[in-house]
């Protein structure tokens, strides 16, 4: 008999030995160190400014590889790594404070690899070096902004049903006060069937009248925390994707946490700027009579409003009612006013403009103010020694000024201390206000060295087993082991080239995912050969064996694999950080070992056994 394959299996294995080895190729191409400039408040990139970069960084002595100006920046490609944070300096200095300079790693790929989206391997914070922060949720303001939405929604409702109550937060959640025990009756029923996050509950009548308390169940308050984590996720990408920090790992961690890990950054203050700052801005009315000194003195504040007292002294009586908010900006950049002050341009959406322009309309020659909002995280000490996070409100007025004329969509605002300030309010602004305050509770940076070090040792361990067992195979099983070695080779090179391809993250427990596989693909093709010595024994023909070896051991290596992936598959859809890039790697290479054990090792079998009638003796 003679003994083959189908010819589709064998074009299958050249194309993916090819591609494999294409989009392996970006991963011999070391990102350079550089750093990249970049123009704000409408500051254009020109040539006159790449030559202001280039003598910026000759005068001291930077070592260039080359500077590049594409897509409105400039990006230089440093010699060394530990001149990046010195020739940032020095070029911001240069430059000023139109332009933002930040560090890159700037990559070398050629351009006909990127072309067909060939890509290296990102690698996680552990193998490239940057900084870790674990940042915590203010749960008490999530609680906060649950029970407001249930309090003007339980207004509604009992108005629409024509039902007269006083509703006010308590210290169970909310107490709603009615004035007969018919009313608190109908209200209970109506309420019980449209506020299933509410648990409802009849106490004994009062002088005030018949009340009924209403407290957030557990499964709806921790479905509110999830609205906000999910939120402020969204925003941290959006921050840090704003001022260049490329692949950013962010995840949730536990009941009121979030793990943000930035591979390759070691500019850490910027980064913490952009995380912990919960800067946003409110426009409100400005009473029209009293004025906040009157109403300070006289201790008599006009319904519908509330006092402000600056830090300076200075006081403002504003209306309790925003007239827009950060959450309807759409668009914020910072500029310098035309009396030379720090200002941040403004553009709100369509119904903060329509509100905007209404008010403005109404109130021409009236005050409004601008009020600044932001949330301090602050540790403090408990009775019983131990320490809690704890987030203080700070607001302060930074403009009250007389409507001159209707505006709407597009103005200014002025008053700010600082253009940095300006500068980091505006990109916030842009990125989007945060459902809940959330403070840095945890911070780590590891250093490229550290991560330079990472990866030695675990390629260094990867390619020792690699070796350890390819010289095992050929030792062992002979022609065989070569033709298993070839199948190990071409296993390693798909897995690398997937995980380029899909841009998955590389991590430390990644390449010990990687280490296993190579023993999982071990162990299938142990299976495959020892079937086949099986079939010798027997006494089955050379060919007879080779074709019921692989036949007989497929089901038990895809029952075993399959069993293995799902394991794989359960950690990386519930697992985060280590686990989750350990779980990337290992299903990745599962799943290619399971072809390149199977399929691949058959096909180098048959390129060396296929034509040939009659075979005396197998080498295995």
């Amino acid at each position: 008999m003679s003994y083959d394959i189908p010819r589709w299996q064998k074009i299958l294995i050249v194309i993916l030995t090819v591609l494999s080895l294409i989009y392996s190729i970006p991963n011999l191409f070391q990102k350079d160190p550089a750093i990249r400039v970049s123009g704000q408040n409408g500051t254009v990139i020109e040539a006159a400014t790449e030559e202001k970069v280039k003598l910026a960084l000759e005068r001291d002595k930077f070592a260039i590889k080359r500077l590049e100006r594409t897509e409105g920046r400039i990006t230089a490609r440093l010699v060394a790594a530990d001149q990046q944070q010195a020739a940032r300096e020095a070029v911001a200095r240069e430059l000023g404070d139109n332009y933002v300079v930040s560090l890159d790693l700037a990559p070398t790929v050629p351009s006909w690899l990127t072309a067909i989206r060939a890509k290296p391997m990102t690698l996680g914070l552990d193998l490239q070096g940057g900084v870790h922060f674990l940042a915590e949720i203010d749960a008490s303001e999530v609680r906060k902004q649950n029970v407001e939405r249930y309090l003007s929604d339980l207004r509604t409702t009992l108005k629409d049903r024509k039902l007269s109550a006083r509703v006010a937060e308590s210290p169970q959640g909310i107490s709603m006060t009615f004035k007969t025990d018919e009313d608190r009756n109908r209200a209970f029923g109506e309420l019980t069937v449209n506020f299933l996050g509410l648990k409802l509950t009849e106490i004994p009548p009062t002088d005030a009248g018949f009340p009924i308390v209403a407290e957030i169940r557990p499964e709806e308050q921790a479905a509110a925390m999830t609205r906000a984590i999910d939120q402020n996720l969204s925003t941290l990408r959006n921050r840090l994707n704003s001022i260049g920090l490329t692949e950013p790992v962010i995840q949730r961690q536990g009941a009121s946490r979030i793990a943000i890990d930035l591979p390759g950054v070691q500019d850490v203050e910027q980064a913490k700027r952009s995380i912990g700052s919960t800067a946003t801005l409110e426009y409100r009315q400005v009473h029209r009579t009293v004025q906040g000194f009157e109403a300070k003195n006289s201790g008599q504040v006009p319904a519908g409003y509330r006092l402000y007292e600056n830090p300076d002294g200075s006081m403002y009586l504003l209306n309790r009612r925003p007239i827009a908010t950060g959450e309807q900006l759409i668009n914020a950049t910072s500029q310098i006013s035309e009396d030379g002050t720090p200002a941040v341009s403004v553009t709100l959406d369509d119904i903060g403009a329509k509100k905007m322009f209404a008010f403005t309309q109404d109130n021409v020659g009236q005050p409004m103010a601008v009020l600044f909002v932001e949330s301090i995280a602050k540790w403090r000490e408990k009775p019983d020694g131990t320490r809690e996070l704890v987030f203080e409100k700070r607001e302060r007025v930074i403009n009250s000024a007389r409507v001159k004329e209707p505006f709407g969509k597009t103005f200014q605002t002025t008053g700010l201390g600082s253009m940095q300030e300006a500068t980091d309010l505006a990109m916030n602004l842009r990125a989007g206000s945060f459902s809940a305050p959330i403070a840095i509770v945890e911070e780590r940076v590891i250093g490229p060295s550290l991560g330079a070090s990472n990866i030695r040792a675990g390629v260094m361990a990867v390619t020792f087993s690699f070796v350890f067992v390819m010289i095992f195979f050929v030792v062992y099983y002979k022609m065989f082991g070569i033709v298993t070695n070839l199948a190990l080779l071409l296993n390693m090179l798909l897995v690398i080239a997937i995980m380029g391809f899909l841009g998955a993250t590389l991590t430390l427990p990644g390449l010990a995912g990687l280490a296993l596989t190579i023993g999982m693909s071990v162990d299938a093709n142990v299976l495959i050969n020892e079937r086949i010595r099986e079939e010798l024994r027997a006494g089955s023909s050379p060919l007879a064996s080779i074709q019921a070896g692989y036949e007989k051991a497929t089901g038990t290596i895809w029952d075993a694999n399959i069993t293995a992936l799902l394991a794989g598959l359960a950690m990386s859809f519930f697992g985060s950080g280590p686990i989750k890039g350990f779980a990337v790697a290992l299903c990745v290479g599962i799943i290619t070992s399971m072809y390149t054990a199977v399929s691949a090792s058959h096909g180098f079998a048959s390129l060396i056994y296929s034509g040939r009638r009659k075979i005396n003796k197998l080498a295995i």
